[in-house]
C-alpha cells in the first residue's frame, strides 16, 4: 500500500533532501523516524532535490507499506494516517514538520506523478535581523521591471542548460515554465516566484543570480537572451545563497 507523506522543513543544518555519506540530510531523518516507528527498515521515495541549506514548506514522499506493518501503529487502516503523522511528529526534529499521511494509489509517485514545482526566492534590500536567515539581503539598486521583462522572456524557452550545475547528471536540460514573475512583498521585500514541470539542479538559484545581473544593469535584456541561448553555465549568473530558497508547491 501506497502513503504519500506531506512535509516541511527548515534546510539550514541538512545536507539538501536527498542522502548523503558525509553528511545530515532530510530523507535520512525521515527515513530513520519512519524505521523507529515501524520496526523494520523503511525507504522514502522524494518529490525532488533540494540542495544544502535549501528550505520546503512543502515536500511529499511516497512510502510503500505492507498491511502487517500498520498494526503497531494503529488497529485499523482507517487509523494509520493519522497516527503515523503524529508519532513522526513525536520523533522527528524540530526542524521539520509532517502534514498529513495520505493513502494514494499504488501507481501514483511521488516524484514523476508531479506536474508542477513552484519555488520562492526571497530578497530584502534593508538589514534586517528577522529575515536574514530566510532572505538575501542586497543593497544593490535593482531594476525589477526589467528584471521581469526578462523573466517573462523564458517562459518561451525549453532548454535551461545555461542554468544547470555543471557535471549535474541530467539526461535531459529541457524544462517547461509556467510561470516566472518578481513580486513585491513590502517596501523593502521582494519573491521570485517560479513554476516549472521540473527544475535542472541548481537552475533557480542560477536564474535568480542571472536576473540580478540584468536588475544591475551589468547585462543587458539582448545579452541575457543570448546567455539562454548559449546553453552554457559559464556565461550565465553566479548562484545565489542557498538560505533564500524554498519549494512552496508541487501539484499532482
Amino acid at each position: 500500500m501506497r502513503y504519500f507523506i506531506t512535509f516541511s522543513y527548515d534546510g539550514t543544518r541538512y545536507h539538501g533532501w536527498q542522502r548523503q555519506p558525509n553528511g545530515i540530510t532530510v530523507q535520512q531523518c525521515l527515513e530513520e523516524a519512519l524505521s523507529a516507528i515501524l520496526r523494520t527498515d523503511i525507504e522514502v521515495t522524494g518529490a525532488g532535490r533540494t540542495d544544502t541549506g535549501v528550505h520546503a514548506s512543502m515536500m511529499v514522499a511516497h512510502v510503500d507499506l505492507e498491511p502487517s506493518q500498520q498494526l503497531s501503529v494503529a488497529s485499523t487502516q482507517e487509523q494509520f494516517p493519522q497516527q503515523l503523522a503524529y508519532r513522526l511528529n513525536r520523533i522527528l526534529p524540530h526542524d521539520i514538520a509532517v502534514e498529513s499521511v495520505e493513502l494514494v494509489e499504488p501507481d501514483k509517485h511521488a516524484r514523476f506523478s508531479a506536474t508542477s514545482r513552484t519555488y520562492y526566492y526571497y530578497l530584502h534590500t534593508r538589514k534586517d535581523p528577522f529575515r536574514c536567515q530566510y532572505s538575501w539581503e542586497t543593497h544593490y539598486q535593482l531594476d525589477f521591471p526589467l528584471m521581469n521583462e526578462a523573466a517573462e522572456w523564458l517562459l518561451g524557452q525549453e532548454d535551461f542548460a545555461s542554468f544547470c550545475k555543471t557535471g549535474a547528471d541530467v539526461k535531459t536540460t529541457l524544462c517547461h515554465l509556467t510561470h516566472a514573475e518578481w513580486r513585491q512583498l513590502s517596501p523593502t521585500e521582494w519573491r521570485f516566484e517560479i513554476t516549472a514541470n521540473r527544475f535542472l539542479r541548481n537552475m533557480v538559484r542560477a536564474v535568480v543570480g542571472t536576473l540580478v545581473e540584468v536588475g544591475r544593469h551589468r547585462i543587458t535584456l539582448e545579452r541575457f537572451q543570448e546567455i539562454v541561448l548559449s546553453h552554457s553555465r559559464t556565461q550565465a549568473g553566479e548562484s545565489m545563497p542557498a538560505h533564500a530558497l524554498f519549494l512552496v508547491d508541487i501539484k499532482y
